[in-house]
């Protein structure tokens, strides 16, 4: 009789374990490719056919056709459509804070060498600007001019083809532009917020939930979370692992690159109520990037 029960309890763990692994093999998820999706590089490599990766300016697309389970977005973009009621995903955890970074050729490039120069700046208008920005002005640097270019792509290709050009670029680019350039210096804004404000970077990409997904599968959205965070925390732990995922899933040009960018692309798995302080202290430095006032509490996965 005791092992007829032992048989038993064994067949329902075995089919426990199935079920969950086919509950969180099931979900969808649609990410910018770049720096946000290597947090998923190694889930998606086992079940690509369940992860979308777009270009960074068809994210709000993705928010509006609700066809993914899960986002990976900007929070602030996520932020100011839920607040709209033009989305119901909820902010599940902040994955990336801050691969941005000033770079230069320029000899011994720091941030006060921005001080009376002129700073090309991408993405007018967007957070990406306002953070650099607030970075200046906490530094008391003040740039003679400061200029905008459509993306990160176009000041890359100001980077490295003016060698007295100061940009805003982003992580993993500019450490593919060092492999080119050997002159490619970078200050990235994450070390310079610890530096100047003790702050351990900035929420800048989250893993958004939609709320349909929850209620119909609570249980299967918390094992997925589970296992998201332990792909991106691969990204500390095995950076080499990720650089082989990433570089299948083309979202990193070669392994050598990936392996030097990976560390810079600031990937660090935070629930959300956990990091709420953060997203807040964020939110603050443009609040019309967010919708004008702080996100409401019903804005967080786990939120009572």
């Amino acid at each position: 009789m005791k092992k007829m029960i032992a048989f038993v309890l064994g067949l329902m763990m075995v089919f426990g374990m199935v079920s969950m692994a086919a509950g969180e093999g099931s979900f969808t998820l649609t990410a910018p490719s770049g720096a946000p999706a290597i947090a998923v590089a190694g889930l998606a490599q086992e079940n690509p056919e369940n992860y979308t990766f777009i270009a960074a300016d068809t994210i709000a697309a993705a928010f509006a056709s609700a066809n993914s389970d899960f986002i990976i977005a900007p929070i602030n973009a996520g932020a100011k459509l839920f607040k709209a009621g033009k989305s119901t995903y909820k902010l599940a955890a902040v994955i990336t804070w801050g691969n941005l970074v000033f770079a230069s050729q320029k000899e011994n490039f720091q941030l006060s060498d921005i001080n009376g120069a002129k700073v090309t700046l991408f993405g007018e208008n967007t957070i990406n600007a306002s953070i650099a920005l607030y970075v200046l002005e906490q530094e008391g640097v003040v740039p003679e001019t400061v200029e905008y270019l459509a993306g990160a792509a176009q000041t890359q290709q100001l980077l490295v083809s003016d060698p007295e050009a100061i940009v805003l670029t982003a992580e993993p680019a500019v450490t593919a532009a060092k492999m080119k350039f050997d002159t490619v210096q970078s200050c990235p804004i994450k070390d310079e917020l610890t530096r100047i404000l003790g702050r351990d970077g900035y929420a800048q990409a989250g893993l958004f939930v939609k709320a349909e997904t929850l209620e119909a599968d609570p249980e299967g959205v918390k094992a997925y979370l589970e296992s998201v965070k332990t792909a991106a925390d691969a990204t500390i732990t095995d950076v080499e692992a990720v650089a082989k995922a990433a570089v299948a899933l083309e979202i990193l040009p070669n392994e050598k690159v990936a392996v030097a960018a990976i560390p810079g692309c600031s990937i660090k798995y935070v629930p959300a109520l956990e990091a709420k302080e953060m997203v807040e202290f964020t939110a603050n430095i443009d609040l019309s990037q967010f919708g004008g006032e702080l996100p409401a509490d019903d804005f967080y996965y786990g939120a009572e």
